[in-house]
């Protein structure tokens, strides 16, 4: 099935505890600070349900219109479907939104695909995994996941300082589990539910731990608490900051005060090989959806210093076209890992097509790593107007509105107004404090770039250096002890393969 926006805000009104700038919020869809975002995922549901739209955004599986985003990826096409319907939603609402449930699903996918894994501890988790993963579809919730708890001493095993530092279980009872502690996440505050996670704990060498527990968390649950970061919408006039107004995804931290989890929504628990097995797979599937946001980051910052660019005539010097020339190098290195991802899809265990591992998780170590970087030359590109320019109002008022068309129309292309309107856009993009927040977000939303690195170096196929090394330095088989290395390019090898079985089909 697929919601309408109403129903969605109708869902949240649940009575939650949520707290923003020391105030308790009685109502998240109409709170000045949240109503912006709630808005944009309201309209992402009820695009699913438009003519225009609804093609693209949905599909039809057996006789159910169900959220693209949600849907199960079988196969190349699957992702090219998901891709356009990122593109499109994001079109639609103007900006770049992150946490509104297409990305966040996907790390489910990969419980799915760690059955064989959970079935050594209990079949039921398995089991359990399905159910949601079908709920999903049939009940288009707004999920999103939980992910990181506070910090505590992390030279420290989770139970060796305060044990609600890091999120455990304190209870088993008939109906389920009582878990107590923290975790941060964006969106949660107006979210249905969460995939909530173990964090990245000092498991030493212990085979079993209350703290390695994975669950789905109805976020309307009784002793639940949201305790928000100040939000930048409505902070400053939406003409001066179009970005931080319309698109702030609100954070949060969930204080988990005894809370039950039917055993129903349990995933897995105690047992650390299946957590650690969780965290390690967990962005197989939704780092796609991730990277293909800062694609739309790179468009917004082409976009932007292009056009400031042309008006004033810069863009006919060379030295401005090399910078140009390097955002774009930035965009097309993120689309050309985000397709070939796709091209050279892989099977997972549990028969999905994933994106090709290796090519998407160094795409989002280029997106991330180089983001600061490309936020840097698109700011010389926009130049310091960003920072000196009057705002909207004064832009408007009788008095000083004269003397700024003056100086700031530069002919008939370009009068005063646009010019304003760009400047506060490329301000809001690179300049204002929710451009440094953006920056920091993109950098640890999916997890630290340490992580980032971690699943390059576990997925890049080391074979064809090695094996092209050992022949062409003259190597002996020692060297490899005993091992048997795959010569040539992976990428080659991947793609006659396919080609073969193609033939042999037909």
């Amino acid at each position: 099935m697929i919601r309408t926006g109403q129903q969605y805000k109708d869902s949240i009104r649940d009575g939650r505890r949520v707290w923003i700038n020391g105030e308790r919020v009685s109502d998240v869809t109409t709170h000045p600070q949240f109503q912006p975002i709630v808005d944009i995922r309201a309209r992402i549901f009820d695009m699913q349900h438009e003519e225009a739209h609804r093609d693209i955004m949905t599909v039809v599986q057996d006789g159910e219109r169900n959220a693209l985003g949600s849907a199960l990826p079988y196969t190349q096409d699957d992702w090219w479907s998901k891709r356009r319907a990122t593109d499109h939603l994001l079109n639609d609402v103007g900006g770049v939104v992150t946490r509104v449930g297409d990305e966040t699903v996907g790390e489910m996918w990969s419980l799915f695909d760690g059955q064989d894994v959970l079935n050594e501890v209990d079949p039921q988790f398995s089991k359990n995994i399905e159910t949601h993963i079908h709920r999903v579809l049939k009940e288009d919730p707004f999920h999103v996941s939980a992910n990181t708890d506070p910090k505590g001493d992390r030279s420290k095993a989770p139970q060796d300082q305060d044990p609600d530092m890091l999120l455990h279980v304190v209870k088993e009872t008939d109906a389920g589990i009582v878990v107590r502690g923290a975790k941060y996440e964006t969106a949660a505050a107006y979210a249905n539910q969460a995939f909530t996670k173990p964090t990245i704990a000092n498991w030493g060498n212990n085979a079993l731990s209350d703290y390695a527990v994975g669950f789905i968390c109805d976020l309307g649950s009784p002793n639940l608490r949201f305790i928000c970061r100040t939000g930048f919408a409505g902070r400053a006039p939406k003409k001066d900051y179009p970005l931080a107004n319309g698109f702030d995804e609100v954070d949060t931290i969930v204080i988990f005060d005894d809370v039950l989890i039917p055993w129903e929504n349990v995933l897995f628990y105690r047992h650390t090989k299946a957590a650690s097995f969780i965290r390690a797979t967990l962005h197989r599937y939704s780092a796609f959806a991730f990277v293909q946001r800062n694609l739309k980051v790179a468009d917004m910052m082409i976009g932007a210093a292009l056009f400031n660019a042309r008006q004033t005539g810069l863009d006919k010097q060379q030295a401005v076209q090399e910078k140009l020339a390097q955002l774009a190098v930035y965009r097309e290195g993120i689309n050309a890992h985000l397709t070939a991802a796709i091209a050279l899809g892989e099977r997972s265990p549990a028969g999905l097509m994933m994106p090709n591992q290796s090519l998407l998780y160094t795409g989002r170590v280029l997106a991330c790593s180089q983001l600061h970087e490309m936020m840097h030359i698109a700011r010389e590109l926009c130049g310091g107007q960003i920072c000196v320019t009057p705002d909207a109002a004064s832009f408007e008022n009788p008095e000083t509105k004269p003397w700024l068309d003056k100086y700031y129309s530069i002919n008939d292309e370009w009068v005063a107004d646009d010019r304003r309107k760009l400047l506060a856009f490329a301000r809001d993009l690179l300049n204002s404090d929710y451009a440094g927040h953006r920056l920091t977000f993109q950098l640890f939303a999916q997890s630290p770039p340490f992580a980032h690195l971690a699943a390059v170096y576990r997925n890049f196929d080391w074979d064809g250096p090695l094996a092209f090394v050992k022949e062409a330095a003259g190597l002996s088989d020692r060297v490899m002890a005993g091992r048997t290395l795959t010569p040539g390019d992976n990428a080659i090898s991947s793609w006659f393969a396919a080609d073969t079985k193609r033939a042999a089909a037909e």
